[in-house]
């Protein structure tokens, strides 16, 4: 077998660490998801806080990085401060093939540093960094280069980093990996912040033999012609995931205005059709991807006192930024919104919980719950400016509203009232789909409630006439089967490329011999371990929250039936609680 299966174990408080051959772990549960959740198991203080020294952060790849086209991705695997339970990201850029090259298949971190450093790992371990000046930073980019100066390793590299967000706990802080890409979801920043750990910096020039050379390359060639010369992901690159923006607004299904409307009049203006036509400057791709489906706009301003130069700047966009701080905050301009996207990333803000937090309190201000000297600038839909310095306010927390705001929507509204307006489901804010009742289930049952979990919004376009628990059955079927490609890591883009075919070839390249019964076996028992593991951190079905908005709104199948969706979350829960009890008998 020739999967990597070094761990790195990195102790912070007594920056100490220890490299274990785990070999056993990697060959049942193949690599990255399916091994992060055992490390975490491992290592993880079981009643710890969020941001405590208890709770642990594991990264992991799987074992196609670095072989084969789009396994591009690290997950994250940790405990989420902004949902209190499990939290999970993924992120692309060369992190995935820097780790590696450095010769690990896993690393976990734990405990927490009694100053701000940053970490140096490469194939002899780890450097532990004084951070002290890179410590309050304003802008992640600045934070990027100062590293990328002070750290000129040879090898392949990836430098990820938080930015003041993080350092602040914002509770949905992310980290950048990269410039343009992010473990975006679920608060892993403001776990990074908990433990002064700055950033990593991870590199190495380690190679592997293969053991079937011939087989390799055509199986290579296969899935890369897939990859650039079939329909499959030819959209990506043309115009990303902003695409979506067009179709989904005639749909009915683009969350506009805090969802008081489910289509924007301006759509057009954001569309990514627009911005290809009159600001994208480049396309950017992960390591080892061909398909570049990262899009950079640009703007150029005039500097002040010199006439005749000019500043311009790249803004990485995609469909969630332009739904989430572009239609669900009422922002038609484009420069307007690309500076507001930049802000957000100079900050180190998910995007996504940044853009619903700020229409909550949007609302809550036009209803009077919130009153102009709480959040300190007269918000109102489409005043980009004005949504700048709130975010901004979000992370320095200048009074008690910012404090409760940087601890999400669910919690803000449990102050301020409007939780029948807050959207947020199972404690994380809600993506930019409202195209039926697959998609909100999903993101109420999904381990990570999120529209990646199980593609809800794509089986609301596809089929109709599901009962209840067909629709519930059909979710965790397709979140089952994610688990797989998690653990290989590949793009979830990519998902229609590694069907069970592919998987196999590339997996049998590698030593491995899975036939679609043990793969499909495996991405169920992944599954029931995440949800064994989010009940041991005291989740429970029955508790979950259905914010009223969205049964206000019309879908393009009409207004969403509330029975309907309490039916399959009673399902569920039944689904649920076997789980548990099957996984309490076998441990």
């Amino acid at each position: 077998m020739t999967s990597q299966s070094n761990v790195l174990y990195i102790d912070l408080g007594r920056k100490s660490f220890y490299i274990k051959d785990r070999t056993e772990l990697f060959n049942k549960w193949l690599g990255g998801i399916g091994v992060a959740l055992q490390l975490y198991k491992e290592e993880a203080v079981k009643s710890a806080n969020p941001l405590d020294s208890g709770n642990v952060i594991v990264l992991a790849i799987g074992p196609i990085t670095s072989f084969y086209p789009l396994a591009s991705k690290v997950v994250a695997v940790f405990k989420s401060p902004l949902t209190g339970n499990y939290g999970e990201s993924h992120a692309g850029g060369r992190s995935a093939t820097a780790i590696r090259s450095a010769g690990y298949g896993a690393i976990v971190i734990k405990g927490v540093s009694d100053r701000p450093i940053y970490l140096v790992i490469s194939e002899k371990g780890v450097q532990f960094r004084d951070a002290a000046t890179i410590w309050g930073m304003r802008s992640t980019f600045t934070v990027g280069r100062v590293l990328r100066e002070a750290s000129p390793e040879a090898g392949l590299r990836t430098i990820i980093r938080i930015g003041r967000a993080g350092e602040n706990l914002v509770r949905y802080a992310c980290v950048v990996s990269e410039t343009y890409r992010h473990f975006g979801r679920m608060g892993l920043g403001a776990v990074f912040g908990s433990k002064k750990l700055k950033a990593l910096i991870i590199y190495g020039k380690s190679s592997i033999r293969m053991p079937k050379i011939k087989i390799y390359r055509d199986t290579y060639d296969e899935v890369y012609k897939l990859a650039v010369k079939s329909d499959l992901m030819k959209k990506y690159h043309e115009l990303g995931t902003s695409m979506n923006v067009s179709p989904i607004n005639a749909l009915g299904a683009l969350p506009t205005r805090n969802l008081s409307e489910g289509k924007f009049d301006w759509a057009e203006q954001i569309s990514g059709e627009n911005l290809a036509a009159k600001k994208l400057g480049r396309r950017v791709a992960c390591s080892h991807c061909p398909v570049a489906c990262i899009h950079l706009a640009t703007i150029r301003e005039p500097y002040p006192d010199e006439p005749y130069f000019y500043k311009t700047t790249f803004i990485s966009y995609d469909y969630e930024l332009l739904y989430s701080l572009g239609s669900m905050l009422g922002i038609s301009d484009i420069n307007g919104l690309l500076k507001l996207i930049d802000e957000v990333e100079v900050l180190g803000l998910d995007a996504i919980s940044t853009g619903v937090v700020l229409a909550w309190a949007t609302e809550a201000y036009k209803k009077g719950m919130v009153k102009l000297n709480d959040l300190l600038v007269d918000l109102d839909w489409g005043k980009a400016e004005a949504y700048r310095e709130a975010v901004n306010f979000i992370v320095d927390q200048p009074n008690e509203f910012y404090k409760t705001l940087a601890m999400g929507v669910d919690y803000a509204s449990k102050i301020y009232g409007g939780q029948e307006f807050a959207l947020s489901f199972g404690g994380n804010e809600m993506p930019g789909y409202h195209t039926g009742p697959a998609a909100y289930i999903g993101y109420l049952i999904g381990s990570r409630h999120s529209h990646l979990d199980a593609a809800g919004y794509s089986i609301d376009q596809k089929m109709k006439n599901l009962s209840p628990q067909e629709m519930v059955d059909k979710l965790i079927e397709e979140e089952s089967w994610r688990q797989i490609l998690s653990s290989l890591v590949v793009c979830y883009f990519a998902r229609g490329i590694y069907e069970p075919r592919i998987v196999k070839k590339t997996l049998s390249t590698l030593g491995y011999e899975l036939d679609d019964e043990k793969l499909k076996e495996l991405g169920k028992r992944i599954y029931e371990e995440k949800q064994a593991l989010k009940a041991s951190q005291g989740f429970k079905p029955d508790e979950l929250r259905v914010p009223e908005r969205i049964f206000e709104v019309p879908t393009f199948h009409g207004l969403i039936d509330k029975n309907y969706i309490k039916i399959a979350l009673d399902y569920y829960s039944q689904i649920f609680n076997t789980i548990i009890k099957k996984n309490s008998i076998l441990s």
